[in-house]
């Protein structure tokens, strides 16, 4: 039976680290659970432990929702009570699903589960403004990085100031990539020497390409050694 996209394991905890701006270790700790102090502490993003060392492309999608509470100094621990309740309406990877965020009975559904579970205002992903559902500001940034297939998360653009830079579990291995071409192998590359004109040629992209793949790596590197 095929693997569906979601379940698509093509990651290392250090990639999603990488990619979506963590210190290292976080994503082992939101996919596998961790101990401080004598108490373990339950996945944020898993039901239970796998003991795997790969993450599947709906958990790095979930893991850059994550991202965005996390870059607020938001405890995203207390979103498992959410997660899980989410996971029993939506099914495996509620977060990486168009339902949630883009239907209005999936924000109604979302609204309750938050009420329900009694999540802190900062950790919200729907709010009512002039009696309408929306997304919060740091749900609306996640989702506008989004490209969804259906009710999937199919491509995401792990970096809003290089828009041009996708991910696509189904090409380049699902690294960062500009038509195609991973951007680690655009930087690597212009370290060697080559200008961005002679990489532009080489690999048929524009000079705005090159440029981007090269600002996203070096953004990328930057937040690694944060």
């Amino acid at each position: 039976m095929a693997v569906s996209l979601l379940d698509r394991s093509i990651y290392s905890y250090s990639d999603v680290d990488r990619l979506v701006g963590l210190h290292g270790g976080t994503a082992r700790r939101w996919l596998e659970g961790y101990t401080r102090a004598g108490r373990f502490y339950d996945p944020v993003l898993r039901p239970e432990p796998t003991g795997a060392d790969v993450v599947t492309w709906g958990e790095m999608v979930e893991a850059r929702l994550l991202s965005e509470f996390r870059k607020r100094n938001v405890p995203v621990q207390r979103l498992r009570p959410a997660v899980e309740r989410l996971r029993s309406e939506f099914g495996p990877y509620p977060l990486a699903r168009a339902r949630p965020f883009l239907e209005v009975e999936g924000r109604e559904l979302v609204r309750l589960v938050q009420d329900e579970v009694g999540l802190g205002r900062e950790l919200r992903l729907v709010v009512v403004r002039n009696g309408q559902l929306v997304l919060t500001e740091t749900t609306e940034k996640f989702r506008s990085t989004i490209d969804y297939e259906g009710d999937i998360a199919e491509r995401l653009r792990p970096e809003l100031r290089t828009p041009q830079v996708i991910m696509d579990p189904r090409r380049a291995f699902g690294q960062p990539a500009v038509r195609n071409v991973r951007t680690d192998a655009l930087a690597e590359d212009y370290r060697a020497g080559a200008t961005r004109e002679e990489i532009a040629e080489l690999y048929s992209l524009t000079p705005e390409q090159v440029d981007q793949a090269l600002r996203f790596e070096l953004i990328a590197g930057r937040d690694a050694a944060a």
